[in-house]
């Protein structure tokens, strides 16, 4: 069974919704609400109730197909992008409603940084890679992208690698320094929240490590969201683990709990290897 690295601790209070946990009690960096997901007829979410702490890392786990991904693109709406795709609850960042009337989603998606599976790091340079989220906001004055570019990289552990070649193209980086560029690319706003999908999941174990050292590091700037399969991995990097089954959400709480003490026979089943 996974064990954490090291010690922490949170306070759970009882949420809205049975199941569903309050992973800490002061103000939230994200906090849903009742949430529902529908693509057409076909439900993907029912009724999701959670509090996401502020800078900690909150790790969804689960079988494939369970709703970890549809819910984390909730969080920034790229759900938004896919037909037919219709989301009724409430979903507030910060303690603002995303899914209110006159939301510009663009800007939400400048506070909700994100990080994909696949790195996709534009064909350009280094430097124009992490600058581009100032660029297409009419930023360019050259000291203050430069002071972004040193700060970035040196956030994401990529500056000492690649301080010397900053125009050269970001494709000629290797896989892992490809998904730290993306990272600091994703940081380079300033971020509220950090949404990492599956980041490590093309990465062999020493490029793995370098992310989740990452985590570690920026947990005390920004709060962060991963979805991932490797249960290992929540256990390392997550404060709060929440672990999902067929678009519900099981059983939500400190990392440490939910894989050694958990409250729920599926979420022991999952986190024991016996199904999933």
């Amino acid at each position: 069974m996974p064990t954490k690295l090291h010690e922490r601790t949170a306070t759970v209070t009882p949420s809205l919704s049975g199941a569903n946990l309050s992973a800490h009690d002061t103000t939230s960096a994200v906090e849903v609400t009742d949430l529902n997901v529908h693509y057409g007829t076909a439900q993907a979410m029912h009724n999701i109730s959670l509090k996401i702490p502020q800078k900690q890392v909150t790790a969804f786990i689960g079988p494939s197909g369970c709703g970890k991904s549809t819910l984390l693109r909730c969080f920034n709406r790229l759900n938004d992008l896919i037909d037919n795709c219709h989301i009724t609850g409430s979903c507030k960042i910060h303690g603002k409603e995303i899914y209110g009337p006159g939301v510009d989603v663009i800007t939400l998606r400048k506070h909700t940084g994100m990080v994909f599976q696949k790195a996709n790091p534009f064909p350009k340079s280094i430097y124009e890679n992490v600058v581009y989220p100032l660029r297409i906001d009419g930023i360019n004055r050259r000291s203050f992208l430069d002071e972004t570019v040193e700060r970035s990289l040196r956030s994401a552990g990529l500056w000492d690698e690649v301080k010397d070649r900053l125009h050269a193209s970001a494709l000629a980086l290797s896989g892992g320094q490809q998904q730290r560029l993306c990272i600091a690319r994703a940081i380079s706003a300033k971020p509220e929240v950090l949404l990492m999908d599956e980041p490590c999941s093309a990465l062999d174990p020493i490029a793995t490590n370098k992310i989740e050292l990452l985590m570690e590091s920026l947990r005390k700037e920004v709060s962060i969201v991963i979805v991932t399969h490797n249960m290992h991995q929540a256990a390392r990097v997550a404060d709060q683990t929440a672990f999902f089954y067929l678009g519900r959400l099981i059983e939500y709480g400190p990392t440490e709990k939910i894989f050694q003490n958990p409250s729920h026979k599926q979420t022991e089943d999952y986190v024991t290897g016996r199904f999933g």
